[in-house]
């Protein structure tokens, strides 16, 4: 794999694509080397998915308190004389 990224993290990368096509070929006990990539690639896809709509709805609960935040200073500065 080429790229500007370290090698080390490629390197990581691959460990954990590989632990998962490994994990996924002992449940199923298959030995198709392509079946059992696909599933590791929708099972990554899946983590990514929920950790991405976690960090989503994590943005807009912190969005909304900096909204409250701002309205408590506003109301607090429109008092100052």
């Amino acid at each position: 794999m080429r790229g500007e990224l370290d090698p080390e993290y490629i390197r990581m990368l691959a460990r954990y694509v590989d632990e998962k096509m490994r994990s996924i070929a002992a449940r199923t006990r298959s030995v198709d080397s392509l079946r059992a990539a696909i599933l590791a690639a929708l099972n990554i896809a899946d983590e990514y998915h929920q950790l991405r709509a976690q960090s989503d709805a994590a943005a807009q609960r912190m969005g909304e308190k900096v909204d409250e935040c701002n309205q408590v200073l506003d109301r607090l500065l429109s008092l100052m004389p």
